[in-house]
């Protein structure tokens, strides 16, 4: 029960890296918040966790935008009275959006995936201040370290932007107890879901274990940096790649 007497927020809840991390956070014995844009399938998510004896309750939100994230800290201090973890794990792929070149798209990935991860750790730490501290884990990837020939250019700019502005909030925030790290998963399944048998198995090839992750294997490292264990860790970068970054 490492996360017990915790409450945790966790964006981008409904499926996937942010619904297993949920559903171990509470497994660990925290309350959790299970937030995303899909708010039918955040309370499918949250319903599971309390028919498991979890405790969780559901949040629709747009991570774009911040009256949404103050909405959703609101709810989360109006049900549970506190919040010592947030999880911002929403995010797009680079072929979400279309046209490579597009500029609508390139605002759009930058909107989800880089714009919400300053509004998430602002927001919450400008909360978990007033009581003490927290962990806040910002979820970006190994194309945060390297380039890809594929998708919009704009998730790879993204993603490393979430990796040095986790850096220069774990500097800001630190002083307040508040510990800001990022995770950077390599291929699995939630995210080649799109492609077909030839480039799965491309990426495979690329990958020093030979096969993908799992989300469940991404969730125990956020747990890891969420909880007391990781007292001394803020600022840090945990790949979990299978090796892809060390070649």
């Amino acid at each position: 029960m490492r996360l017990n007497g915790k409450v945790a927020i966790v964006t981008g809840g409904a499926h996937g890296m942010g619904e297993a991390e949920a559903r171990l956070f509470a497994n660990e014995g925290a309350e959790v918040v299970v937030a995303d844009i899909l708010g039918d399938q955040a309370e499918a998510v949250a319903a599971s966790i309390r028919a498991a004896n979890g405790s969780a309750i559901a949040a629709t939100i747009d991570v774009t935008r911040e009256p949404g994230w103050r909405a959703l800290i609101g709810k989360t201090l109006e049900t549970f009275g506190r919040l010592d973890i947030l999880v911002n794990n929403a995010g797009i792929s680079g072929s979400a959006v279309g046209d490579p070149d597009a500029v609508d798209g390139w605002d759009r990935i930058i909107a989800v995936n880089q714009t919400s991860v300053f509004l998430g750790t602002k927001l919450a730490a400008e909360q978990m201040a007033k009581t003490g501290g927290g962990s806040i884990v910002n979820i970006s990837s190994i194309m945060g370290f390297v380039g890809g020939p594929s998708g919009h250019p704009a998730y790879s700019a993204s993603k490393g932007a979430v990796r040095i502005y986790t850096k220069s909030a774990a500097v800001r925030y630190g002083p307040l107890g508040i510990r800001v790290n990022s995770v950077h998963p390599g291929y699995m399944p939630p995210m080649l879901n799109a492609t077909n048998a030839s480039e799965r198995a491309d990426k495979i090839a690329l990958t020093p274990l030979r096969r993908l992750g799992e989300p469940i294997e991404v969730a125990y490292g956020v747990l890891f940096l969420a909880s007391d264990e990781a007292s001394f860790v803020t600022g840090a970068e945990l790949v979990i790649d299978g090796g892809y970054i060390a070649q």
